[in-house]
C-alpha cells in the first residue's frame, strides 16, 4: 500500500476531449457534441486539458469537415484564458503520419502556439533521443511548455535489454543531459505508456531513479491507458515513485482503451496522503452532459471494454479504436484475432520500438499484411522504412532477413542518418497546390495541405486541400437509424389488369448508384412455390459488362487512391491496375486476367465496396 509521509497534491491533465475521443472513436467526434461538457469541466475548476494533436488534428480534417485550428480556438474561448491546453506531437512526424522537415515542424510550432497551445507533449516512438532533441527545439522556440516523453511498453516477448526500468532511466538521463547543456530546454518529463502494458514495478523503479537526477522544479508526469485494467495500479506505482502529475478522464470516455475515470483514481488514493488537484464531485454532472452530447455515437464494445489480451499485443488505446472501426468499415473484422496473433512476430522482428503512433500503425499494418498476403511477402511501407532506419534508431537490431526483404521490396537502402535531414521540405509544394487551386496562400492553409501530403499520394486524396475546396469526406461513427417501414396497400385486381403470377418470371432491373448505373437480371417466383411452366426465354441484362470486371479485395467500404490504367491499355494477369486505401494503407488491385482495358468505372477519391467494378478487362 502506498503512503505519503507528507500530504502531496497530484496534478491532473483531463483527457476525455482528446485522448478519450481518439481512443473511443479515432477522434471522429464533432466539436459541438463535446464542447458544452468541456466548458462545464473548466467551470468546475479543471485547469489543464488535452485538446489537440494526435488524431484530433487529422480526424476533424479527414472525417468531420472541421478545421482543427478553428476547433482549438473555440476550445480556448470556452475554457478561458488561464487554462493550460496541451497537444500531443510525434517527434519527427509532428501531428502528421510522415516524417516532416525542420521547416515543416517550425511551421507546426508556430501554428500550434497561434492556436493558444500552452503545453506540447512530444514523444518519439523509437525513443531516439536525437529525434527528441531536434523536434523539441521548434516547440521551445514557439514558446510552449516542452514536455519530453520516455515512451513505455510491455514487450510481448522476453528481453532484459530493452523496455526495462534501466532502459527507460538511461533515456531520461540522456534527455536531461541535453537540457543541462542548454542544447534544448526540457520543462517536464512524461512516462507515456500508450498501450497500458507496462507493469507497475517497472514504472515505480523508473520514477524513483529519475526523480533522483531531475531538477527539483521539473515535474514528472505519468500517462497510461486502462486497456488491460491496470491503469490505477500503475498510477499508484508512479505516484509512490515520485510522479507529480497524471492523466485522467471521465465516463463515457474513460477506462477501456482510455485513461481511468478520475473518480476511480481518487478513490484508490483515499487515506494515502495523496490527493488529486481537481473536484471529483463535479464528474457526475460532466459525465451527464458528455453522455448527452455523445448519445448519437455508436460505442464499440471493443474500445469500451478491458481486454487483457493487449498484454500480448501492445497496441495503444488510441489505435485499437480506430483500427476496429476501420476493420468494420472494410468488412474484415473477422481477421482481428489473426492480426493480434501475428503482433509479437512483427514487434520482435522490427526491433521493439514502442507502439505509439506511427509505430503502432506500422506494427498493426505489417501484422495485417502478414495475415492477408503471407508473412513478409508484402512489407508495409512505414514498417519497412522503420526497420531500415528512416524514422530513427530502433531499440533492438531488426531481423536481418526482414531488413533485406524491406530493402528489396521498397527499393531503399538501410539508413543511419538524421531522419529530419532526409525528409523533403514540402512547404513550397503545399503553397503551389494552393495557388493551382486559387486558394489563399497563408500559414494556416499551407499547413493544412502540408500535413496531408504523403509520399506517392495523389493530389485528389489530399484531405487538407479537399477541406479547403469545400469537399471534405464525412465519416462519423453514428448509430444506424432504422428506416421507417413503408405501408403497402393491397387492392383487388382491377378489370383488365395483368394476370396474377403463377410461375417464375425473369426481368431486368436498373440500379442507380451515384453516377453509375448497373443492370441486374432478377427472377420473381410466386409465394408458395406453385408449379408453373417456365417462361419462354430469360431476359438478358440490358447492358452486360464488357469483359471481366475487377473489384476491390475488401468486402467493405474503401477509397480509390490510384488508377494506373486507361481504356484501351493492354494488361497482363497480375498487373497492378489500381490501388485502394484500407486501414490507412494502400493496397494494390491486380488484374485477374490478361487483355485490354474495356472500361474504367471509378475515379480517384471514390468510396467503393466489393460490389463496385473498378475496371473491366476484355
Amino acid at each position: 500500500m502506498i503512503f505519503a509521509e507528507n500530504p502531496k497534491k497530484i496534478r491532473v491533465m483531463f483527457t476525455p476531449f482528446r485522448d478519450g475521443l481518439q481512443s473511443s472513436f479515432g477522434g471522429k467526434v464533432r466539436l459541438n457534441d463535446f464542447l458544452p461538457a468541456m466548458e462545464l469541466a473548466a467551470q468546475s475548476g479543471i485547469q489543464h486539458f488535452e485538446f489537440g494533436g494526435g488524431a484530433r488534428f487529422q480526424a476533424p480534417l479527414f472525417y468531420l469537415g472541421e478545421n482543427p485550428f478553428e476547433c482549438m480556438r473555440k476550445i480556448r474561448n470556452v475554457v478561458g484564458p488561464d487554462a493550460d491546453l496541451q497537444i500531443l506531437t510525434r517527434s519527427v512526424s509532428g501531428v502528421t503520419l510522415t516524417t516532416q522537415s525542420p521547416e515543416g515542424l517550425a511551421l507546426q510550432g508556430k501554428m500550434m502556439a497561434a492556436a493558444e497551445t500552452t503545453w506540447d507533449r512530444n514523444f518519439d516512438y523509437m525513443n531516439d533521443v536525437r529525434n527528441l532533441l531536434n523536434t523539441g527545439k521548434p516547440i521551445v522556440e514557439a514558446g510552449m511548455h516542452h514536455q519530453c516523453v520516455i515512451a513505455l511498453m510491455g514487450l510481448p516477448f522476453e528481453s532484459d535489454t530493452v523496455h526495462t526500468s534501466d532502459f527507460y532511466f538511461n533515456i531520461g538521463k540522456q534527455i536531461l543531459a541535453f537540457h543541462e547543456s542548454g542544447e534544448c530546454r526540457v520543462d517536464s518529463l512524461c512516462l507515456k505508456d500508450a498501450s497500458g502494458t507496462t507493469d507497475p514495478m517497472t514504472i515505480y523503479k523508473t520514477a524513483v531513479e529519475l526523480k533522483k537526477i531531475m531538477p527539483p522544479e521539473m515535474p514528472l508526469w505519468m500517462h497510461t491507458h486502462d486497456t488491460a485494467s491496470t491503469a490505477v495500479s500503475c498510477y499508484q506505482a508512479a505516484i509512490h515513485g515520485g510522479c507529480d502529475g497524471v492523466d485522467v478522464s471521465v465516463r463515457p470516455m474513460a477506462s477501456g482503451t482510455v485513461q481511468p475515470d478520475a473518480r476511480s483514481l481518487a478513490h484508490a488514493l483515499k487515506g494515502t496522503g495523496y490527493t488529486l488537484d481537481m473536484d471529483v464531485s463535479a464528474m457526475g454532472e460532466i459525465e451527464s452532459l458528455l453522455t448527452e452530447g455523445m448519445k448519437e455515437y455508436d460505442f464499440n464494445p471493443t474500445t469500451t471494454s478491458a481486454d487483457a489480451r493487449v498484454l500480448g499485443f501492445p497496441m495503444p488505446g488510441g489505435a485499437i479504436g480506430p483500427n476496429v472501426h476501420m476493420m468494420v468499415k472494410a468488412g474484415i473484422l473477422d481477421k482481428y484475432s489473426d492480426v493480434l496473433a501475428e503482433f509479437p512476430v512483427v514487434v520482435e522482428a522490427g526491433g521493439a520500438w514502442t507502439s505509439v503512433t506511427p509505430g503502432s500503425q506500422q506494427y498493426w499494418l505489417q501484422a495485417f499484411n502478414n495475415v492477408m498476403y503471407g508473412r513478409w511477402e508484402n512489407i508495409q511501407a512505414g514498417y519497412g522504412k522503420a526497420v531500415l532506419g528512416y524514422f530513427g534508431k530502433t531499440p533492438l537490431s531488426p531481423d536481418p532477413d526482414v531488413v533485406k526483404k524491406a530493402s528489396d521490396q521498397l527499393e531503399l537502402e538501410p539508413f543511419d542518418g538524421d531522419p529530419l535531414a532526409a525528409a523533403p521540405n514540402n512547404i513550397e509544394a503545399a503553397q503551389q497546390i494552393l495557388r493551382d487551386h486559387n486558394l489563399e496562400v497563408n500559414d494556416e492553409n499551407t499547413f493544412l495541405v502540408l500535413s496531408c501530403i504523403v509520399p506517392g499520394g495523389k493530389i485528389e486524396t489530399n484531405q487538407g486541400l479537399n477541406f479547403l475546396l469545400g469537399k471534405p469526406k464525412i465519416d462519423i461513427p453514428l448509430k444506424k437509424k432504422e428506416e421507417p417501414k413503408a405501408e403497402v396497400a393491397v387492392a383487388a385486381p382491377a378489370a383488365g389488369a395483368a394476370p396474377a403470377i403463377t410461375g417464375p418470371v425473369t426481368t431486368s432491373v436498373k440500379v442507380q448508384e451515384g453516377a453509375q448505373t448497373r443492370t441486374f437480371s432478377v427472377t420473381v417466383e410466386p409465394v408458395g412455390g406453385a408449379e408453373a411452366p417456365a417462361p419462354a426465354a430469360e431476359a438478358a441484362p440490358a447492358a452486360a459488362a464488357s469483359g471481366t470486371q475487377v473489384f476491390s479485395t475488401f468486402a467493405g467500404s474503401v477509397e480509390v487512391v490510384d488508377i494506373l490504367v486507361k481504356e484501351g491499355d493492354k494488361v497482363n494477369e497480375g498487373d497492378v491496375v489500381a490501388a485502394i486505401e484500407a486501414m490507412k494503407a494502400k493496397h494494390d488491385i491486380k488484374a485477374p486476367c490478361g487483355g485490354t482495358v474495356s472500361g474504367v468505372h471509378v475515379s480517384i477519391g471514390d468510396e467503393i465496396d466489393s460490389s463496385n467494378a473498378i475496371v473491366s478487362i476484355a
